[in-house]
């Protein structure tokens, strides 16, 4: 088997493995939730803790993953991962849950940071959106299997065996990444570390994430809020000008200067924004509204992901041939179309219409994640690809932080934050009220309809990437013709 191939079905485990664990949150959040005796503020923070975790580390890792090699990094993630999944199912508290979850975001950042760089290594631009493709498809096969899993697991086992099943697929995915991979190029002495950099940085990714969290729970933590807004852009502030002034930067900041990099990450991070929360937002409607069981559940939401299948490894190969910006400005259209349609959902509305506007959905989705995330990493050095996937990886984290608060924020302007509370923490849903389901229908409704805008927003700088560039080994980007050449 060639190398490229070996390379592919590695790091499909990994992916493979974090499509399972995000779903199954998804699915069984209300269930967690109702069993740890868990508010809607700790609920959220159920899925921001992995988030957040995995997110103030992921530019840290790709710093160490292009000093020292992205297959030890990578294999180290596994592992981590692994840990957090197994302290996650022990949680005896919401605390010690939020905990474990941080610990699993920390292996995870190992894992998101080096599996693109790992595979646009080993393959030519000409095969990359192929490839990217195929580690998609194996995401969404593991959401779809996390959809299914979850609801079988909570109808006859305990909440703990949700994550316990990432335990054996953690230890074989960590042994087989140390037997199969190797690094892609010859490591050099590693120059040091940036630590003023990695510490300014952290200060204001955490300070940005737990502000935005806090924002959403309106007043009371408003002063909280505009404290840590504050901290944020002023750690912002020092981290930039000490990047420009070092010799070894945590952050390459001439990556910016790649049109079609920047124009790639804003793109993907305004979709997050948009999209980041559409699944968990269906999870909630299905089982607080329509009263499905988290295994109905489940399956409910796969024409998502069957749609997805379908379309993301064509987009990917036919992007690599013709050029990524005409599949990914299509996909945010139709996943803005998407959103605008499931704005219009009701208490009534038949599962037919829903499961035409999760195929939509996956449609839109899978004509644009695989060409982005092939351009963004054609378009770097050889040298900086495990620093720009990190990069890359933070927009997106920021996003998903933003859409997932945005839910929260956007939900209260219909509803005080104490009904969201015991809606979502309902042991048993048949026990809402109709004014409370369509309440929170109608909070749902709004919640799409801004999604829908700020995805529209992000068809402005997808079309504002520029042109292909050739890109030194060595050196600085340089820009040449407009079609891809071979890393």
């Amino acid at each position: 088997m060639q190398y490229k191939w070996t390379v592919l079905t590695v790091t499909t485990i990994g992916v493979l493995m974090s499509g399972i664990d995000g779903r199954i949150m998804i699915v069984g959040l209300p269930t967690v939730a109702a069993a740890l005796r868990a508010d809607a503020e700790q609920a959220i923070w159920f899925t921001q803790a992995y988030t957040i975790g995995s997110t103030v580390a992921l530019l840290f890792i790709g710093r160490v993953s292009d000093m020292f090699g992205k297959v030890k990094i990578y294999a180290t993630g596994f592992t981590v991962f692994t840990i957090g999944s197994l302290l996650t199912a022990l949680s005896p508290s919401p605390d010690a849950f939020i905990a474990a979850r941080m610990a699993q975001g920390l292996g995870s950042a190992a894992l998101f940071a080096n599996s693109a760089a790992i595979i646009t290594d080993a393959f030519g631009s000409t095969e990359l959106g192929t490839a990217l493709g195929i580690n998609q498809i194996a995401f969404r096969a593991g959401a779809m299997a996390g959809l299914t899993i979850s609801g079988f697991i909570l109808s006859v086992l305990a909440w703990p065996f949700l994550f316990y099943v990432n335990v054996p697929i953690g230890i074989f995915g960590t042994v087989w990444a140390l037997r199969r991979l190797k690094e892609s190029r010859r490591q050099v002495k590693a120059p040091p570390m940036d630590w003023t950099g990695f510490f300014t940085f952290t200060v204001f990714i955490a300070a940005l994430l737990l502000a935005l969290t806090y924002a959403a729970y309106g007043f009371a933590s408003a002063w909280l809020a505009e404290l840590l807004f504050v901290v944020s852009f002023a750690s912002l502030g020092l981290f930039v000008h000490t990047e420009l002034h070092r010799e070894h930067p945590l952050l390459d900041l001439g990556l910016l200067k790649i049109r079609e990099f920047t124009g790639g990450i804003i793109t993907g991070l305004l979709n997050s924004v948009a999209w980041g929360s559409f699944m968990l937002i269906i999870s909630l409607y299905l089982q607080l509204v329509e009263g499905y069981t988290p295994f109905g559940a489940g399956v409910a939401i796969l024409p998502f992901d069957v749609a997805f299948l379908a379309l993301g490894p064509v987009s990917g190969r036919l992007s690599d041939r013709y050029g990524k910006r005409p599949f990914t400005t299509a996909g945010l259209a139709v996943i803005s179309l998407a959103l605008f349609l499931s704005g219009t959902i009701g208490v009534s509305t038949p599962y037919t219409t829903l499961a035409l506007y999760l195929v939509i959905g996956g449609a839109g989705l899978g004509l644009f994640a695989s060409p982005n995330m092939s351009s963004v990493m054609g378009s770097v050095p050889a040298k900086r690809r495990a620093v720009a996937s990190a990069l890359r990886g933070t927009f997106f984290n920021v996003g998903y932080t933003i859409s997932v608060n945005l839910v929260i924020l956007v939900m209260t302007f219909n509803l005080p934050l104490s009904s969201i509370t015991q809606i979502i923490s309902s042991l048993t849903p048949t026990a809402l009220t109709l004014a409370q389901r369509e309440a929170f229908d109608v909070g749902i409704n709004h919640v799409y309809f801004v999604m829908a805008i700020v995805n529209l927003v992000a068809i402005v700088p997808n079309l504002l990437r520029g042109k292909r560039v050739n890109v030194e080994q060595e050196g600085s980007p340089v820009i040449t013709a407009s079609q891809d050449v071979r890393p």
